[in-house]
């Protein structure tokens, strides 16, 4: 039951694995998540964490789920995805050129930093 009819509810997903069925798992979740709110009246808020070798989630190049996560951006205005800028520089550097990442990812400094202020505002945790 809701807690109460037309409330925001906020999940932060944290992807750190490369593992196709992981990364299927976590969008599985968020969809699952915004289904069942949205059939109660309430309003949900979706942020996809991803760094160390998760970031092949949100990388142009070697995304297993890429267009899975282009659909579920064009449905939802509520979800995002972020990519830890640390392990992008990283990967960068050892490919010896910038990787590219998807247009639905947005940058953060840190993605473990990212996932503390997420949930110091409220958000609730999930990994799959």
């Amino acid at each position: 039951m809701s807690l109460a009819e037309g409330v925001t509810h906020y999940l932060a997903i944290h992807v750190n694995e490369n593992d196709p069925q992981v990364m299927n798992i976590a969008l599985n979740n968020a969809q699952n998540v915004q289904s069942y709110f949205a059939s109660q009246g309430d309003d949900v808020v979706i942020e996809v964490v991803a760094y160390g070798p998760g970031l092949h989630m949100l990388r142009a190049d070697t995304s297993p789920v890429a267009d899975r996560i282009a659909a579920m951006s064009l449905e939802s205005d509520t979800i995002s995805f972020a990519a830890c800028g640390n392990t992008h520089r990283k990967m960068s550097e050892a490919a010896g050129a910038e990787v590219p990442l998807l247009e639905e990812a947005g940058m953060v400094t840190s993605g473990v930093v990212r996932l503390i202020e997420l949930q110091e505002a409220g958000y609730s945790y999930l990994k799959p």
